[in-house]
């Protein structure tokens, strides 16, 4: 019996020792790390360690407003991008599980943008909204195009939003279409020879039925949004007058910029557990609405 444990635990620490190790190495142990840097003055490059208490997290609260202005932002981008990213590819996975002859290679087409870098994707779409786009204005005269994308507070706004969700909702599209061929036939059959439109099978059944996807879509949906940094850096660094900062771009001004490294882990502590929050709660009413066939 003691040869049988021992055995086992051999087995356990061969194939799981390594891979705990190199989680604990890569996450819990910077984690830890950047709880503890979050209560020191540190500039990121001295050996000199100080610690300061709650300092950082009441500038951060009290004496920070370029911060909180980054927060109000991350918070609107992240409402317009999940509902939009969402919408979008629930809506292409409802029309690329009909029939359709091009149906593969759609699903391709729509997909391939989440595999360009979210840096090289940013610069592509500066290229486009800087160059493209009053290209064709000058050609067509079409409002739409002549505007400052990049330029403007709310049109900078509304152009990350548009690269997130056509990079993201692909992605999401392939989530859904996989929830949406598992709906049981007959249960569809049923409803319509009851009589249901085609707005009430959505609504009262299909959407219920894949209500998984939807709490795995909207988990990543928002925690991506929340984190968006690399399409943020390349397209508006945070421009004009950090009117589109977002936060995890401030903490990387603050901690690699500024050499405050104590303050932007303290800033990253504190948007760790508001994200954690966030998809917590989520998490737990999607879940709620979820149903069994």
């Amino acid at each position: 019996m003691n040869r049988r444990k021992s055995a086992d635990w051999l087995e356990q620490l061969v194939f799981v020792g390594p891979a705990f190790i190199c989680f604990a190495l890569i996450v819990i142990v910077p984690f830890f790390l950047g709880m503890y840097y979050s209560f020191t003055d540190w500039n990121g490059v001295s050996g000199k360690v100080t610690w300061s208490g709650l300092a950082n997290f009441k500038q951060i609260i009290f004496n920070d407003p370029d911060f909180l202005k980054s927060f109000w932002f991350t918070v609107r981008f992240s409402v317009a991008a999940v509902i939009i990213s969402n919408v979008l590819a629930f809506t292409v996975a409802l029309i690329l599980t009909r029939p359709l002859k091009l149906r593969n290679t759609l699903r391709t087409v729509f997909f391939l943008p989440n595999v360009i870098g979210g840096l090289l994707l940013g610069f592509i779409w500066q290229f486009i909204f800087v160059k493209g786009f009053p290209a064709i204005g000058q050609l067509t005269n079409i409002p739409f195009f002549n505007l400052p994308w990049l330029g403007d507070e709310i049109t900078a706004f509304w152009g990350i939003v548009i690269v997130f969700a056509w990079q993201t909702a692909g992605y999401f599209m392939v989530i859904y279409i996989a929830a949406l061929m598992n709906v049981p036939k007959d249960i569809m059959e049923a409803a319509q020879l009851d009589g249901a439109k085609p707005w009430q099978l959505l609504y009262q059944i299909i959407v219920p039925l894949i209500m998984p996807a939807v709490t795995v879509c909207l988990f990543l949906a928002i925690s991506n949004a929340f984190k968006m940094f690399d399409l943020n850096l390349s397209l508006t660094k945070g421009g004009p007058f950090k009117s589109t900062e977002s936060v995890a771009l401030n903490i990387y001004t603050e901690a690699f910029q500024n050499n405050r490294f104590g303050l932007g882990t303290a800033k990253a502590f504190l948007f760790f557990i508001v994200v954690a929050v966030i998809t917590t709660i989520q998490v737990r009413i999607t879940k709620s609405k979820e149903v069994e066939v």
